[in-house]
């Protein structure tokens, strides 16, 4: 028997789930993925089966796998997340203008 979330839990694991993913560092940048832009979507299902849509900075990023390990150890600290899957997407893609403003700032970008 799976749990139901209503869609105001729903709204805050998903906020949860975005805190977490700040904690996941772009190693070459020393910024979080989150203010990078890099995260699209994230779906969550009733059964706790989670998927992320990101991207990166560059198609041939050596570092993709590193970070989406990170992912996966993050996911670990919540609860209802039975699954996790990353899928990384390409359209959009990424530019500068995804960036927040904490990134803008760290990067020197105006």
């Amino acid at each position: 028997m799976s749990a139901r979330y209503t869609e105001e839990e729903i709204l805050h694991i998903k906020d949860r789930i975005l805190e977490q993913l700040e904690l996941v560092l772009d190693p070459e940048l020393g910024i979080d993925i989150v203010n990078l832009g890099l995260i699209y979507d994230i779906r969550f299902e009733q059964n706790g089966e989670t998927e992320i849509d990101m991207t990166l900075t560059t198609m041939g990023c050596p570092l993709a796998d590193l970070i989406t390990d990170q992912i996966y150890d993050v996911m670990k600290e919540i609860p209802e997340v039975t699954k996790t899957e990353v899928k990384l997407v390409w359209i959009p893609a990424w530019s500068t203008e995804k960036l927040s403003r904490y990134a803008r700032i760290a990067l020197g970008i105006r």
